[in-house]
C-alpha cells in the first residue's frame, strides 16, 4: 500500500461523498501532518540531539519543542493572545541555535506533552469556528508573514505545512542514526 496508505487509512480522512469544507480541509492537514511528524520524533527519543547533518541544523527534540513553541502562537496570531509556550521561546525560537546537550533543553517528556497540550487546543479552537470565521483577519501575524497569516484559515494551514516541512529534519536525524549505528556495527 506504501506511505500513501497511511493518509487513506488516516480515522480523520473525509468521508466519500461529503461536502468538502474549509475547516473539514484544515483538520485533515493538521491531523496527517500531526501524526507524520510525531511518528518519527517518537522514533528518536533515545537519539533526541542527533543532528540531522555534520553541520548541525534541527535535531529532533529542537523541532519538537519549536513546533511546541509554533503551537502556542496561534491564539497569538489570531486574537493576541500571550503564547503559552512563549517561556521557550530561548530555547526552540526561530533564532535559537540547537545545540547537541539534552541538558540545555526541558526534558524531552514535558516538550512532548506540552506540544499535545497545545495540538489539542488549537484542535479544539478550529472546532468552535465557523467556516465564516476561517475568513476573519488575523489580529496579531507575526512580523514578515502577515501574506501567511492573514487569515484564521490560513494560521492554520501553516501550521500543518510548518510541521511536515520539519518532519525533513526529523527523518535526517533518523537517517544520521542509523549510519552512525551501520559504522559503529562495521567496525567491530
Amino acid at each position: 500500500m506504501g506511505r500513501s496508505g497511511i493518509v487513506i487509512r488516516s480515522e480523520k480522512a473525509i468521508p466519500r461523498g461529503k461536502k468538502v469544507q474549509t475547516k473539514d480541509a484544515i483538520r485533515f492537514a493538521l491531523t496527517v501532518s500531526n501524526g507524520a511528524v510525531l511518528n518519527v520524533i517518537d522514533e528518536m527519543i533515545g537519539a533526541a540531539t542527533t543532528f540531522p547533518t555534520p553541520n548541525g541544523v534541527c535535531h529532533p527534540l529542537w523541532v519538537l519543542g519549536h513546533l511546541a513553541l509554533v503551537e502556542g502562537m496561534i491564539p497569538e496570531i489570531l486574537f493576541g493572545e500571550k503564547n503559552a509556550a512563549a517561556a521557550w521561546q530561548a530555547y526552540f525560537g526561530e533564532n535559537s541555535e540547537p545545540v547537541a546537550n539534552a541538558l540545555a533543553y526541558p526534558p524531552f517528556a514535558e516538550v512532548r506533552e506540552k506540544y499535545r497540550q497545545l495540538r489539542e487546543r488549537n484542535l479544539k479552537l478550529l472546532e468552535s469556528l465557523s467556516e465564516a470565521d476561517l475568513d476573519k483577519p488575523s489580529k496579531a501575524p507575526p512580523k514578515g508573514r502577515e501574506k501567511e497569516f492573514a487569515t484564521y484559515g490560513q494560521s492554520f494551514l501553516v501550521l500543518a505545512l510548518h510541521q511536515t516541512m520539519h518532519r525533513g529534519n526529523v527523518t535526517d536525524a533518523r537517517r544520521a542514526v542509523q549510519r552512525v549505528a551501520l559504522a559503529t556495527q562495521a567496525s567491530v
